[in-house]
């Protein structure tokens, strides 16, 4: 677990998962999450075979928040380019945090 914070401010512990085999997995086989899973590096995600609806936040090498998108299950998301990685926590709680397109992501350490 490791620190996310909003423009320089704590706003919650994420998991991070930085190898393939982490990549890949993400969220599969999950009721939920208490927090958020960050994809590192990631560009684009799917929600084939999730059980809950997702916020998908890409995030740019500087850590500026380019998208903030919600998909259901049984979804493909977007791909976005200059995204370096992605949050996905589950739906609303992005916008309960105060992510937006704009602000700034970065993660302790």
């Amino acid at each position: 677990m490791t620190g996310l914070l909003l423009d320089g401010v704590e706003v919650a512990e994420v998991e991070v998962a930085t190898s393939y085999r982490a990549r890949a997995r993400g969220l599969l086989g999950r009721d939920g999450i208490e927090t958020g899973l960050v994809l590192r590096p990631g560009s684009s995600v799917h929600t084939f075979g999730m059980r809950f609806a997702i916020d998908v936040v890409h995030v740019r090498r500087d850590g500026l928040v380019l998208a903030v998108t919600t998909l259901a299950p049984g979804r493909m998301g977007r791909p976005r380019p200059r995204s370096r990685w992605i949050l996905e926590t589950e739906a609303g709680r992005a916008r309960s945090w105060g992510i937006e397109p704009g602000r700034n992501l970065t993660l302790r350490g």
